[in-house]
């Protein structure tokens, strides 16, 4: 079958058993990983990137040639960067100082005007917080304003959750011949997790929220350390619009530590070379299956690929340097 774009690859990744993970860790279960950083972007934010700008272009929100802008950790705007420009509309991503140089090269290689946003005071390279979310939405916001753009706005528009309903909660359920019996998803926007969760859940699957040890908002926890090393989430937000009403279980909190060790884990016993919040992803399904899903199948998403990472500390020391 021959494609007509690069959009039409977005969606239908392959689900794979992580047996032999699940074996280094002691593990009584099944963990099932759906392969989202072969996505064309390398991240699962291709799926919301789709689904964003095709719905604003049916229901008039973004007009043709208009440009489109969108605050990012560096996925959501490598996702719009190649949707806008398949499409034609010109794409500016405002991102943080702190994330990865890799998302930000990606980005301007895929056409995208890349706008970086110093970090607040006080804030670590490589570690992006509540607060350094703060300026890079300001930022973001006056730049939709000056350029007469279109928002993408991950963390409200409806077409985010919506892509994960109908592609990702179908997807899981179909592939596993019904056999999930859990999910667990590190929370960004919010989008991955509502969206899967509306669709599994109805179906008796239990599905939670991982977050970061230190910033712990969702489960009321731990909240006096905001800053980790897991880019792209964690932000200590309470005010998810995506998550307001979606069918959660419960929360698993995982240290930066734990996302980077088992990130480690992933690529050294199953050969799948993804980034930090698929560690995440993978430390809290191991947390489940040492707990309240001992014994059963935890999906979980493989969110992008351990390229983005390689400036950071998750591969430090792995070829002696």
């Amino acid at each position: 079958m021959i494609l007509s774009s690069a959009i039409d690859a977005i969606g239908g990744t392959p689900l794979v058993d992580l047996s032999r993970a699940c074996a280094a860790l002691g593990l009584e279960g099944r963990i099932l990983a759906k392969l989202d950083f072969l996505l064309p972007g390398f991240s699962k934010k291709d799926r919301a990137a789709k689904a964003i700008v095709e719905a604003a272009q049916a229901d008039g929100a973004l007009a043709p040639g208009q440009p489109v802008v969108e605050l990012t950790s560096g996925n959501m705007g490598t996702g719009l960067a190649i949707v806008c420009g398949i499409l034609g509309h010109p794409f500016i991503a405002v991102m943080s100082r702190g994330n990865s140089v890799e998302r930000a090269r990606m980005m301007a290689a895929l056409g995208a005007e890349v706008v970086l946003v110093d970090q607040a005071p006080g804030g670590t390279p490589g570690q992006v917080s509540g607060a350094d979310l703060a300026l890079v939405e300001e930022a973001a916001q006056r730049i939709t304003a000056e350029r007469g753009a279109f928002r993408a706005d991950q963390f409200g528009h409806p077409g985010n959750p919506y892509s994960h309903e109908t592609g990702t909660g179908p997807e899981f359920w179909d592939q596993s011949g019904g056999g999930i019996e859990a999910f667990a998803d590190f929370v960004g926007s919010g989008g991955t997790l509502a969206g899967t969760a509306r669709f599994l859940s109805p179906k008796g699957v239990r599905c939670y929220a991982v977050e970061p040890q230190g910033a712990e908002v969702l489960s009321g926890g731990d909240t006096s350390h905001p800053d980790h090393p897991i880019q792209g989430g964690g932000y200590g937000m309470g005010d998810l619009v995506h998550l307001q009403e979606a069918p959660l279980a419960g929360t698993v909190t995982v240290s930066g530590a734990e996302a980077r060790d088992h990130a480690r884990l992933l690529a050294r016993t199953e050969g799948l070379f993804a980034g930090y919040s698929a560690g995440a992803n993978l430390a809290a399904a191991a947390h489940l299956l040492k707990g309240p899903e001992k014994g059963r199948t935890v999906g979980i998403v493989l969110c992008d690929s351990g390229l983005k990472y390689l400036s950071t500390d998750l591969w430090a020391g792995i070829d002696g340097g």
